[in-house]
């Protein structure tokens, strides 16, 4: 007997949800029940009575199970909206992170420099260290952070990925 293995592909979710307790577990274990990882999850409110939150799920799998694991979301009660970001077309990641590094002379002077060219912002700053602040694309701020390394890289922050449809259409 041979099994052919799907190929997993990535995937960006966008999940409109009701903001009451207990959500966010349900839809976490709908992908645990799978044996699938989420890469990356963020959560935020989005409505001004504090009612509707938007939840952003990275995640990869074969094609069948991402559509299964969207039929379910969309029959979860507290759920409005699933929207595959990456089915529906062109959209728009970004991701933020907080990178600490520590260093002295020429590489203090490199991480200023390179923090420059990456357009990542200083929001800390002593004598010893700094800490940057930089948005973009999930590859820009991993090749930020691989430069970082070798100049005294501490500690790192992300906020994970939001996503976003293209266009006048709302996701």
């Amino acid at each position: 007997m041979h099994i052919k293995e799907q190929s997993a592909e990535r995937h960006v979710l966008a999940i409109t949800v009701d903001n009451e307790a207990g959500i966010l577990a349900k839809i976490a274990g709908l992908f645990t029940a799978r044996g699938y990882n989420i890469d990356s999850l963020t959560v935020a409110d989005i409505s001004t009575d504090h009612a509707v939150s938007r939840i952003t799920i990275v995640t990869n799998g074969p094609p069948a199970v991402i559509d299964q694991i969207h039929a379910q979301l969309e029959r979860l009660v507290p759920v409005h909206r699933v929207v595959d970001l990456t089915e529906e077309g062109p959209h728009v990641e970004r991701e933020l992170a907080l990178v600490k590094v520590a260093g002295t002379g020429e590489h203090r002077v490199e991480a200023l420099r390179l923090a420059d060219v990456f357009r990542a912002k200083p929001v800390d700053t002593t004598t010893e260290s700094f800490i940057f602040e930089i948005t973009g694309a999930p590859e820009k701020i991993d090749s930020f952070i691989a430069l970082m390394r070798e100049l005294g890289l501490v500690e790192v922050g992300r906020t994970g990925i939001v996503g976003m449809m293209r266009g006048a259409e709302g996701a």
